[in-house]
């Protein structure tokens, strides 16, 4: 795996870079628009995404970058077996809301797997990622640093909990579906997130389970998923099957699916 250490350490750079853009709309009046699913879509959705794809298609020609915002616009017919899946700024709603859960989300895809992944929560300053041995870490950016130290970073690690499980479901996107699928399980407590952060928060031992079934797209998992996978976590649809990547004629839709500490 050698060979991605320039690809993951761009991924956490960009995603870092991108999230600094990101907040210098935070202060001001958001506007937003709606798109063709009805989804918001603000100026820092756009200029993250034009900060982030410009980067990697001048570093990686060869890999293509398929972005929620911008995707659209290649006309995809086909994608290679290797390709990007970002999206500029997952958790619009919760920019909207200033309520600080929302991320910037990079993934690398590999034979329709999720190979290495990076989430940057800029409100946060907290940067999760995985390396070049698909392990995963956290790491918390001081507000005086302008780029990404790696050697403050800490291993994280699923919880090792089978019963009393702690949840986390989407502030934005839950449903009365989800609520009782998790009847199934002994929840101790529920943690109401929104973003890949809900990810971030199983991969670090923070919430031990969480469901989606409500719609999802591929680029608000793909990075999430790699992180997962790194800490001893994994993600699945319902029915226990692997969760794959590159369904272009799908228009890139997700199945339900649940992540886990297990």
């Amino acid at each position: 795996m050698n060979q991605y250490n320039d690809i993951i350490n761009e991924m956490a750079s960009l995603s870092f870079f991108a999230g600094e853009e990101i907040m210098k709309f935070y202060p001001n009046k958001i506007v937003s628009e709606k798109k063709d699913d009805f989804s918001p879509v603000t100026e820092a959705d756009r200029a993250s995404d034009k900060l982030i794809c410009d980067r990697l298609e001048k570093k990686f020609p060869e890999i293509l970058c398929i972005s929620e915002e911008s995707y659209k616009s290649k006309n995809l017919t086909k994608i290679n077996d290797i390709f990007f899946l970002i999206d500029p700024l997952d958790g619009t709603k919760e920019f909207i809301e200033k309520n600080d859960e929302f991320t910037v989300n990079i993934a690398l895809i590999i034979n329709n797997k999720t190979e290495l992944g990076v989430i940057y929560a800029p409100a946060k300053r907290e940067l999760y990622y995985t390396n070049n041995e698909k392990r995963s870490y956290q790491l918390n950016i001081n507000n005086n640093e302008n780029d990404v130290k790696f050697e403050n970073s800490k291993k994280i690690h699923v919880s090792n909990k089978k019963k009393y499980l702690i949840s986390t479901t989407s502030r934005s996107h839950n449903n009365e579906k989800t609520d009782n699928y998790l009847k199934n399980y002994k929840i101790k407590d529920k943690i109401i997130c929104g973003s890949s952060l809900k990810f971030c928060l199983i991969a670090n031992g923070t919430a031990d389970i969480y469901p989606r079934l409500s719609p999802t797209c591929e680029w608000d998992t793909a990075a999430g998923h790699a992180i997962l996978n790194g800490a001893g976590g994994s993600l699945k649809k319902l029915n226990g099957d692997n969760f794959l990547y590159g369904k272009l004629d799908k228009d890139f839709l997700n199945p339900e699916f649940i992540a886990t500490n297990f």
